[in-house]
């Protein structure tokens, strides 16, 4: 049987701290087989046609990859429309109205349908988990202070996986919104156990911070890259393709850096990804500087050098290995407490009478 699952099945199985636990787990595990070259994974492709609605698109956008460690093949598949709208003068992509959003888990030795998921759920905490990762790998072992920017569901995973990862002291947080940063902090805070501090700039959330995390929707830069010191690691979430230049980050952030760690290089060049992808064509940056995750989770290169190297982790795509790490996951949990709605796999199955050829 097909097990389908909605977001709100799947956000029910799992304490939220519980669940990033395992999850990270199962990245980790993910980006080690990518790196040792037994897992696969296929770039992200997205296409795009114009509306008769102004700066509004049609938006498809599809990632594959599999896992043999999990036994697991995953599709995200997206129809949407995208939108680009400016928002406390910072260009932002919305995706207005109902959209379909699914993820496709296929069992690779028996070639069945497992399940259809939607993909919303999925994506702040295979993100999260991902970012978190690599600070392991890149943050200073003794980093205790978070600058938080943004406070949507992408922050709220990314601050309860960094607090996770890191034994951390203090979250400071910033979002253009007052009202909604104090709500989020408390709330976050709750989450965490760990004291969350609304501050009122992008300078006061940097002041002292050993790590630097923008989980925002802006398509601009968010603060001043001439302000990070010494020692702080950045995480930034928007990837950005070759329809819109978006970057949470200025050139500054990317020439500071001593070393910038990606999901994948190819999704840099096939994007034309922001302030990266520029400061590449211009000679500015190396692609040598370039850190692929599973290469540096396999300890075939070493981001940081030194306590005082700054790092930048421009976790720039989704990638098909995390939705398989997540589907699974989500998948066996659902099977074990049996959520989730059946479908016969006769439907989704053809018959090998008079087929020669897929």
């Amino acid at each position: 049987m097909v097990l389908v699952l909605k977001n709100h099945e799947m956000e029910k199985l799992l304490p939220y701290r519980e669940l990033l636990a395992r999850l990270g787990e199962a990245i980790e595990i993910a980006y080690r087989e990518y790196g040792n070259q037994v897992a696969v994974n296929r770039p992200r492709s997205r296409m795009y046609i114009p509306t008769r609605e102004p700066k509004t698109y049609y938006w498809f956008n599809n990632i594959a990859g599999i896992v043999p460690a999990f036994r697991a093949m995953a599709l995200r598949i997206d129809s949407s429309l995208a939108r680009e709208v400016t928002r406390d003068g910072k260009r932002r992509e919305e995706y207005p109205g109902d959209y379909v959003g699914l993820i496709l888990l296929f069992d690779t030795e028996t070639c069945e349908l497992l399940s259809i998921m939607d993909d919303h759920f999925h994506s702040p905490i295979r993100v999260a988990a991902t970012s978190a990762l690599g600070s392991r790998y890149a943050a200073r072992p003794d980093s205790r202070v978070m600058a938080l920017f943004g406070a949507g569901e992408q922050a709220r995973a990314q601050a309860v996986a960094f607090s996770l990862a890191h034994r951390l002291e203090k979250i400071q947080l910033y979002s253009p919104n007052a009202e909604r940063r104090k709500r989020f902090a408390a709330a976050v805070e709750a989450e965490t156990q760990c004291p969350v501090i609304p501050v009122d700039s992008a300078e006061a959330a940097l002041r002292g911070a050993d790590i630097v995390n923008a989980s925002t929707n802006s398509s601009d830069p968010i603060f001043d890259g001439r302000l990070l010191e010494p020692g702080m690691h950045v995480t930034t979430i928007v990837g950005g393709d070759y329809r819109s230049k978006r970057d949470e980050a200025d050139q500054t952030v990317y020439l500071r850096a001593r070393s910038i760690l990606v999901n994948t290089r190819v999704q840099v060049e096939q994007d034309r990804q922001g302030n990266l992808y520029e400061l590449l064509q211009a000679g500015r940056l190396r692609w040598e500087q370039l850190h692929e995750m599973g290469e540096v989770v396999t300890g075939k290169t070493h981001p940081r050098q030194s306590p005082d190297d700054i790092t930048l982790f421009k976790n720039n795509t989704g990638m098909g290995i995390q939705f398989a790490a997540s589907a699974r996951l989500l998948y066996e949990e659902a099977r074990r407490q049996g959520v989730g709605t059946e479908l016969p796999s006769e439907l989704f199955l053809t018959k090998r009478e008079g087929v020669w050829s897929p």
